[in-house]
């Protein structure tokens, strides 16, 4: 079998609203149920960025909807419920697809394979997530049968206590990797995060725009007052920032006190701290928001007439130790790349999902990538991680700044709860 060349036609999101599960007045979002989120957001991209384009909800032969948290009011009902709304034709198929935080790319991934397969056409990725109004649920039982040494679920190689605690994973992630980063590596990293955001909030990129953005406004509300509309076109969680105040907010891991490290003696002298090292400002906030993608035959972009933003040249996937899930990019980046028959060297552009800033600085430094190469407009630290909805966040803004900086090759990858991770390749035909 030839297999057919995908290429990303259009790309478009919501902003990511602050969420605030104990204070849900304060999201912008917290009176839209995630799926109206979606659907808001496909209704704006239709009307407006993809009519100028000729595409309508009747190409459309397959959607994916990605949630990590598909429960209670998340559950789409095999992603159909927000088609419906949306108002999309009964013939639109579609699936729902939890990944964690890979499941708007794992979604993206497998509608991929079936344009390359040539079993479609024409079709559209999403994701979403409201993290104020729908909590993860159904972890405790699970931690408490892998414990149960009577039980036939127990696993005695598997710490799931701090295999679910996602601050955890990073503070593992950070002491295994001692002694190449410090908390200050990691505090930089998250002041950089907000300001690159800040900046380019402030040059409008996000927004430039009815068909240059990336960001469709959608009705929310001001913070603290759900009576009193408003339109949300940014990025709630964004702060301009300085180290100083970075590097002054509450740790919020505990340390593990690794005796390769020397134990906690080891790292008290090292640290200065007993304390752990993650924090507010070098972990990405509690997000909603939406995200979609259309994906396309080549040959039938061509017959339209439309120009692409990028071509999926590779996928890859891999399973890490759940205990450090921040390993995960890693051995999903070099599937990708081997099977593309690339390198790290050969990629112009990367952006590497910053659930923890300590995921990132671990992909740079075993790939060799020179931070300016990274997360050039921010990163999820400070634009925000839904965690349903990143991966598309991630492929699309990469996908525009190959465009703008003439960049050839790039690298979009995410850490993924549970011990994974995801990697898309794509490449600018116009560089």
């Amino acid at each position: 079998m030839n297999l057919k060349e995908v290429w990303l036609i259009d790309y478009a999101r919501t902003a990511f609203s602050r969420s605030r599960p104990d204070q849900p007045e304060r999201d912008v979002f917290s009176e839209i149920r995630g799926d109206e989120l979606l659907a808001q957001l496909l209704m704006k991209f239709f009307d407006g960025k993809l009519s100028d384009k000729g595409i309508t909800k009747n190409d459309i032969e397959e959607v994916s909807v990605g949630v990590a948290s598909g429960v209670l009011e998340n559950w789409t009902y095999g992603a159909k419920i927000p088609l419906y709304l949306a108002g999309f034709p009964s013939k639109v198929s579609s699936f729902f697809i939890d990944k964690q935080c890979a499941s708007a790319g794992a979604g993206m991934h497998m509608l991929a394979m079936e344009i390359m397969t040539g079993y479609t056409k024409c079709a559209l990725a999403t994701g979403f997530e409201h993290m104020t109004r729908v909590r993860r649920i159904g972890i405790d039982p699970a931690i408490e049968r892998y414990k149960d040494e009577n039980s036939i679920f127990y696993h005695p190689e598997y710490d799931m206590e701090n295999s679910v605690n996602m601050l955890q994973t990073a503070q593992r992630l950070y002491e295994e990797e001692i002694p190449k980063f410090t908390k200050e590596d990691l505090d930089k990293f998250g002041v950089r995060s907000h300001n690159l955001t800040i900046k380019n909030q402030e040059d409008k990129w996000f927004t430039s725009g009815v068909n240059d953005g990336e960001i469709i406004p959608i009705e929310g509300h001001v913070e603290g007052h759900p009576e009193e509309p408003m339109i949300v076109d940014r990025d709630m969680a964004a702060r301009k920032s300085t180290l100083e105040g970075v590097a002054g907010l509450r740790r919020i891991s505990i340390p593990f006190y690794l005796e390769k490290n020397g134990g906690k003696t080891g790292y008290i002298k090292r640290e200065g701290t007993e304390e752990g090292v993650i924090t507010a400002g070098n972990s990405s906030p509690l997000n909603a928001g939406a995200t979609t993608a259309v994906l396309m035959e080549a040959e039938e972009a061509k017959r339209r007439n439309l120009e692409t933003m990028a071509r999926i040249v590779s996928i890859g996937w891999a399973g890490v130790d759940p205990r450090v899930m921040g390993r995960g990019p890693v051995p999903a980046t070099r599937k990708a790349l081997e099977h593309a028959d690339l390198t790290a060297e050969d990629i112009d552009f990367w952006e590497i999902n910053e659930a923890f800033c300590i995921v990132a600085l671990n992909c740079m430094d075993k790939f060799n990538i020179p931070e300016e190469k990274v997360n050039i407009k921010g990163g999820s630290t400070a634009i925000g991680h839904p965690l349903g909805a990143t991966m598309i966040r991630l492929t699309g803004t990469l996908a525009r700044i190959l465009k703008e900086k003439k960049g050839k090759y790039g690298v979009a990858n995410a850490c993924v709860g549970g011990g994974q991770g995801l990697a898309t390749i794509l490449e600018n035909l116009d560089a």
